[in-house]
């Protein structure tokens, strides 16, 4: 009778651990629900454009990683921190590609990354767009940029769209040149995707 008392008792105790794993396993799971965590992927395309010579020289980098948090409806929670890999730009001339890499330009030997963190993103005055404020660091000069961009909804996360100027000379990027303008317009459009993890 006595083990017949305890075995219920056991048994009783066992169901309500087994619910208490489950309340706790809901939790977690509505939590991760929540927060829509957005990893960059190699789709995303990052180009740029300059005048030299008279001529508007165009390239692109790849290797775009890190992670954008973004939903429109919690723009204060939302958070942008990517980096390039400087090694990769190509302006469709190799000697020329060659020639930005090295120490004078890009330097890529001792700066192999481009980064930008956000610190704040809100709604751009312009309907259906957005402003990012943020840290841009080339050759481990660290500046203030600031840029409008669009959030297009996909089927899974959104499609981010934007451009800014920068100018070449604040980063340490080729010196006084004559020929090479001092203005560089870059050209985002970022695909993410939706990470659950």
């Amino acid at each position: 009778m006595v083990r017949a008392v305890h075995g219920h008792i056991w048994k009783g105790r066992i169901e309500v651990m087994k619910k208490i794993f489950s309340l706790a396993f809901a939790f977690l799971i509505s939590l991760t629900t929540v927060a829509q965590r957005h990893e960059s992927n190699q789709n995303s395309s990052v180009t740029f454009a300059i005048k030299n010579m008279g001529l508007t020289v165009e390239g692109s980098f790849r290797g775009l990683k890190g992670s954008i948090e973004f939903d429109p409806n919690e723009l204060s929670s939302s958070r942008f921190n990517v980096v390039l890999n400087a090694n990769t730009i190509d302006t469709g001339i190799e000697l020329r590609n060659k020639h930005l890499k090295k120490e004078e330009y890009l330097d890529v030997a001792n700066f192999a990354e481009i980064g930008f963190v956000s610190t704040k993103i809100e709604t751009w005055a312009q309907s259906g767009k957005y402003k990012v404020t943020g840290k841009l660091t080339i050759k481990k000069v660290t500046k203030e940029v600031i840029f409008d961009f669009t959030a297009q909804k996909q089927n899974i996360g959104h499609l981010l769209k934007g451009e800014f100027s920068i100018d070449r000379r604040d980063y340490g990027v080729g010196g006084n040149s004559f020929s090479m303008a001092d203005d560089v317009r870059i050209f985002l459009s970022v695909k993410s995707t939706l990470d659950k993890t």
